[in-house]
Formats: C-alpha cells, structure tokens, sequence
C-alpha cells in the first residue's frame, strides 16, 4: 500500500510540508502548482528536498482547460503541456494530472477530446511520462468519471489513463459502483477526500469543506472499495480542500491523513479481501465494553473536597493502593480514582493542569489488541515505570495530552482493583444514590481540534459519529458531537469550543488544555436517586423556575411530575424513542462538573436541548471571566468546602 497526499492538504511552505509529511509516514506526495509557483527555489531543488524526506513525488496537478478546445486556444494548450513536461522531467515525476476543462470556448465531443488526449500521450510517452484525466464535478462537459473513463478509453494510448477522485465521484451522487467496471491498469491514481453533507455550490463546497476519509458524511470506503475491485494498485492519495486545515498544525494534519488511509482501507480490504492493494497488518477496530474507571489528578486539599463530593453522590472509599496515594472510589459499576501521588504521570498532569481527569479506563475486549491497532494507526502508547504490586495496563495517549488505559477478562486485567488496592473502611459513608456505571464521558477541546480526535475514537473503536449540534452559550458557540457503540456501552461526547468566552472555551483556558471537562454517570430512577442525593447534602446545579415553565408548556406532563423535576432540579427531554432525565452538580476546579442521567426507553440523544439553560446555569456559578479562583462559587456547597484549584 502506497500512500500520498497532495501539498495543498497543509498550512506552511513547502519545506514545512514536506517534512510534516514524511514525519507523518506517507510514501508520496502530489506536489500541487500553486505550491511550487511560491516557492523560492525550482524543480531541481524540490526533487532533492523530496528525495531527502524519502518522498516520492507521485503526481503534478492541476494542468487545467486543456481538451475540446478551439484553435488557436488548442495550439496553445499543448504549448502550455510541453512547457510543463519540462518541468516535470526537471522534478523526477512522471504523471500530470488534466482536470476537466472548465473554459468557455471548450466545444466538448467526447472524440474530440479523445483525438486531443491521444496526440498528448504521444508527447508524453516520448519524453517517458503519462498523462491523467479526472472528471471536475462541475466540468463544463466532462463531470463523470464514465465520462472521463469514455475520453480515455477513445484515446487508446498507454500513456493516457484516468484519475478518479472519490469527492467529484461521491458529490454529485454517482454509483461509485460504477467504476468496478474500468480495467484496474487504466486508473492511474486515486484521490480521496471525504466531506460533510451541505447543500450548497458544488465548488464551494469542494474549496473549503473537503476533509479526511472517515471525518465527514460521504461513502468513501464505498468508493474505494470499487476502486480497489478493479484491481488497481497504484498509490492512495489525498486531496483536500479545507480552511480549518489551512491554518492547523501540518504535522496534526498529516498524521491523520495517513491514519484515514490506513483505517480506510483496513475497512476496504475486510469487505473485499482479494484487492491488490494490502494496507499493513493490524487488529480490527475494537469492541469496548464500557469506561472503566475515570483518574483525577489532585493534591491533597483537592481531593479532600473531591472526596466530599463523591460522597455526596452516595460513592464510597473502597480502596487505597498498595504503593501509592490513590484512592478508590466506588458505586454500583462506576469507579473513580483520585490520584494525589506527586510522582509519576499523574503528579506531571497535576502540575501542568491543576485538579483533572488525567486517566480514562476503557474495558475491551483484548487490551493488547487495542494498543496493537492504535500503533498501527500511528497513535502514542504511553508507558511508566511499574511499581511493586502493580500491573503492566496497556496504554495510548489520548486527547489533551491524557492518557487512555485498557482493561480486559481474558488478560487478568480486570483484576487490577483487587490486585493494586487494599480494602478500606470508609470513615463516613454516605447513602448509595443508586447510579451503576457511567453513561458518557464529555471531552471538551478547541473547535479545530474535532475532527482529528473523531477520527481518533472512529479508527480505533466500532463506534459511530452522530449528527452535530450546535450548544448555544451566552459567550458564543459551542459545536457538539457525540461518538458511541451501537450497543451504547461506549459514549463519548466531543464538545469544540470556538471561543474562549464559552464555559467549554474558559475550561480549556483555565485548564491549560484538560480534555474531560464532566462525567456523566447512569441511574435507572432519577427522582429516587435525587432523594437519596438530598439525604447525602448534595447540592444540584439550580435551574430557574422559567426552566419548568416552559417545560410543562413544551409536553404533556402532569404538572405535578414537572413540580417534582422542579423541586430536584432535574431536566428533561424526549425524543421519538422514550426520556431522558439529567441533573448537575456545580462546577468545581476549572469548571469540571458531574452530570447523572436516566435513559427510558430507546431515547437516543443526550438532552441537547437543555444545553444551553445548563451552560448558563454553570456559568452563573462561576462567574466571570478572570476572576481569580478563589472568589467563585464553592466547589460544593453542601460541605462549605472551598473548590480546589492552583495557588
């Protein structure tokens, strides 16, 4: 499997690019014009830079408007062509990619074209380089690979083939099936690039909303799939077009541009196993059973208030670790670990991030397996010295520079809390509040940042992406998407914030980049659990009365079950499956927060609309940007404990 990627995918110079991607893996790249017109230094130069990085310059692109044209217009299309074999042959590449003439005075005529391809690839071939032909999504007569594949087949040279491209393919809403019927030896290159659907022009849309395969909405393992039937195996290219991308990190970018090819066609090779192209062995994507365990990282005044907390919730101190200061705290299946040992990962993260979910556990079904895949896909393992008493846990690093641990029965794993904790007695236990486990964890980042991690759970994990939702805050906006398991064991929920005047943007700002700003932990009855909290001192986030009056106006509920919600802060929503019932805590440290939740029926979504009176709620609490730490609200007032944080 050979794998490129064209340079007007990254921000940067062409030496920032080269060099990002062949840190990334890539075999190859597609050296786009514009790129070199900018550069300071020419062909000669650019081959040797390339060769330097171990790069293989596979294509030249765009020679533009050049078939069906009238003279003296055609005369001067193939003055232009020469022009650029020149330059190719000075680079070392030998394929010029022709896009579908867009000019004005192209007369079309599938045999015109053809006679002008074929006069072309006699030029080429003389000079020992091939020509390809991909059909623009809005070519002026040629906007269909058929179209495209029919000019090439007329031309009948060997030196003249197609080029497809999965978004002018999958955009215009063609049967990519279509292409399993064109000889393999007869596409000369594939590019691929995925996209949101959006209903608007389709070289707009192109120009700035292309993305990595997996990242957006169209079917490229579909495409390629019927690419790779053909049997073509020539290199795996992307080309995409994306302001985000733009004015990102080259390296982040690169790195998940090789880690969509190589999920995409691991994905492609699984549902047709005799394609000539073999991407590199690995594990399938991974069933996770479930988070685990969640880490804080905290000093000991922080977790005296956490622990307060905890314990309001009805969790218990079950544990302390053998060999460090870590405690154990436990309800039902959910577990949380407070950290407040100074050496180690944990103490690092605290010093960097303050109070923080430095850990997440994930339980899966083979813990090696998953760390195999993550390699494989070009993700961090993490590693760090074992203590007496302790086991060897595989893991990655994850989003926000955390680390994600796996568990699994068939390894022993799971046996970690007998293996490393000692029983404790817990000094003040609290009534169990009846939650079972965790129902999504909530990791909050920069806008820009989405898409890389998406992809991140997606080519690791059997798990989907849903639907994108927009959170309105009272500083601005934040996007929302949610990846989960068919099953539901696995949810995560991806919170971008575009601005730092958002409760999800100061979080990342306080923070220093924390990822996991809350937990949300499950119950199956969420008044009865909402009893139990009040008997514990737990002090919910306070939602107005204008919260309820609206609710009772919004559904048909009994007013007295709305004054029941009211009088324990619970919010509500319903969908065509069944309810959804959530309750807060306050924020605490930098705006970290617990959520509980009860799911009824087959409700599918996480109480979207009720974000945006929840966000302002916290906020409340707060309160203002830049005040200091100290002058917010309590971390839970139900102890009167201040809320931790750094000095």
């Amino acid at each position: 499997m050979k794998t490129s990627i064209a340079t007007v995918c990254l921000a940067g110079d062409l030496r920032e690019k080269l060099a990002a991607i062949s840190a990334a893996g890539f075999d190859g790249i597609e050296i786009f014009e514009q790129d070199f017109i900018a550069f300071e230094h020419g062909a000669r130069e650019v081959a040797r830079m390339a060769a330097d990085q171990g790069l293989e310059i596979t294509l030249f692109q765009p020679f533009r408007d050049f078939e069906g044209l009238p003279e003296p217009l055609r005369a001067r299309a193939f003055d232009r062509a020469e022009r650029k074999f020149d330059l190719m042959e000075r680079m070392g590449c030998d394929l010029v990619l022709i896009c579908s003439s867009v000019h004005p005075e192209s007369l079309g005529g599938i045999d015109r074209m053809a006679d002008d391809f074929a006069e072309l690839g006699e030029r080429a071939a003389a000079r020992g380089l091939r020509v390809g032909f991909e059909a623009l999504a809005w070519g002026r007569h040629v906007n269909d690979h058929r179209d495209a594949w029919e000019v090439v087949r007329r031309a009948d040279h060997p030196a003249v083939g197609l080029i497809v491209d999965s978004f002018h393919t999958l955009g215009r809403g063609i049967d990519p099936d279509t292409i399993r019927r064109i000889p393999g030896d007869r596409i000369f290159f594939v590019q691929l690039a995925d996209a949101p659907k959006i209903d608007m022009d389709l070289l707009y849309w192109s120009r700035h909303f292309r993305c990595m395969p997996g990242e957006g909405d169209l079917d490229v393992t579909g495409f390629m799939r019927a690419v790779a039937a053909t049997g073509y195996k020539g290199p795996l290219s992307l080309e995409v077009f994306n302001d985000q991308f733009r004015g990102g990190s080259p390296r982040t970018i690169a790195v998940d541009g090789r880690r969509s090819l190589l999920h995409l066609m691991d994905q492609v090779a699984r549902l047709e196993p005799e394609i000539a192209i073999a991407p590199p062995p690995m594990p399938p994507r991974i069933h996770a059973r479930g988070v685990g365990f969640v880490e804080f990282a905290a000093d000991e005044r922080e977790a005296e208030s956490l622990g307060a907390l905890l314990r309001a919730m009805g969790f218990r101190r079950e544990g302390r670790h053998v060999s460090k200061a870590v405690d154990l705290w436990r309800q039902g299946e959910a577990r949380v670990v407070v950290n407040t040992d100074r050496d180690g990962f944990a103490g690092a993260s605290h010093i960097a991030h303050g109070l923080n979910v430095c850990d997440l556990g994930l339980a899966v079904d083979d813990a090696q397996a998953t760390v195999e895949r993550a390699r494989a896909l070009g993700a961090a393992t993490f590693a760090q010295a074992v203590g007496p008493g302790e086991l060897d846990i595989p893991a990655i690093r994850g989003v926000g520079g955390g680390v994600l641990h796996f568990i699994d029965r068939s390894s022993g794993l799971a046996k970690v809390w007998e293996t490393e904790f000692r029983p404790v007695e817990d000094d003040a236990p609290a009534t169990p509040a009846g939650l079972t486990g965790v129902d999504h964890v909530a990791q909050t980042m920069n806008y820009e940042e989405m898409l890389t991690w998406s992809l991140f759970y997606l080519s690791l994990f059997e798990v989907e992406k849903q639907p994108m939702v927009d959170v309105v805050d009272p500083g601005g906006l934040v996007r929302s998407q949610a990846i989960e398991a068919e099953d539901g064991a696995l949810r995560l929920t991806l919170n971008g914030a575009e601005t730092h005047r958002t409760f999800a943007g100061r979080f990342i700002a306080d923070s220093f980049g924390s990822s996991v700003q809350h937990v949300a932990f499950a119950s199956t009855d969420l008044l009865a659990t909402a009893e139990a909290l009040a008997q514990n001192g737990f002090a919910p986030l306070p939602m107005p009365d204008n919260y309820y009056e609206d609710l009772a106006a919004r559904f048909a509920l009994d007013d007295a079950y709305v004054a029941r919600l009211r009088a324990a802060n619970i919010l509500y929503d319903q969908d065509a499956g069944g309810r959804f019932l959530q309750l807060y805590s306050r924020p605490f440290g930098d705006g970290i927060f617990f959520e509980i939740v009860e799911r009824q029926g087959a409700y599918a979504g996480y109480g979207g609309p009720n974000a945006p009176f929840r966000v302002a709620a916290q906020a409340r609490l707060m309160g203002p940007p830049g005040l200091p730490r100290d002058a917010r609200s309590p971390m839970d007032d139900q102890t009167g404990t201040r809320k931790g944080g750094r000095p």
